[in-house]
């Protein structure tokens, strides 16, 4: 899957939302609710009450953009309540192909072995 670089904020809100709104409407609610602006190029992520579909909107410099997905399954999501995450790349990427993203950390620098052997 293409998907963002590490240097692409992406923000979940953890509430969901009504999934009749457009472009438009969420990101009313990125200003709202999520006290951010839509248009500095973070990716944001709106769940349905139902796992099983997700909604992202970014700006790409020239527009708004919308992405939605339906799953054959369910997302794996945080607990319901107000607020909002900040997910890594690979937290997002995982959380889009749908396997539990929880499990999925940020790599890390693999320190030098001190001694040989």
């Amino acid at each position: 899957m293409i998907g963002p670089t590490g240097t692409v904020r992406v923000m979940m809100a953890t509430k969901p939302v009504d999934f009749r709104k457009g472009a438009e409407g969420l990101a009313a609610l990125v200003r709202e609710t999520m006290k951010s602006d839509p248009f500095l190029g973070a990716v944001y992520v709106f769940r349905a009450k139902r796992a099983d579909r997700v909604k992202l909107i970014y700006w790409d410099g020239t527009g708004v953009c919308l992405f939605a997905k339906r799953l054959v399954g369910k997302f794996r999501w945080p607990n319901v309540q107000d607020g909002v995450m900040r997910l890594s790349a690979a937290e997002f990427s995982a959380l889009l192909e749908g396997p539990d993203w929880r499990r999925v950390h940020a790599g890390g620098e693999t320190p030098a072995p001190v001694q040989p052997g």
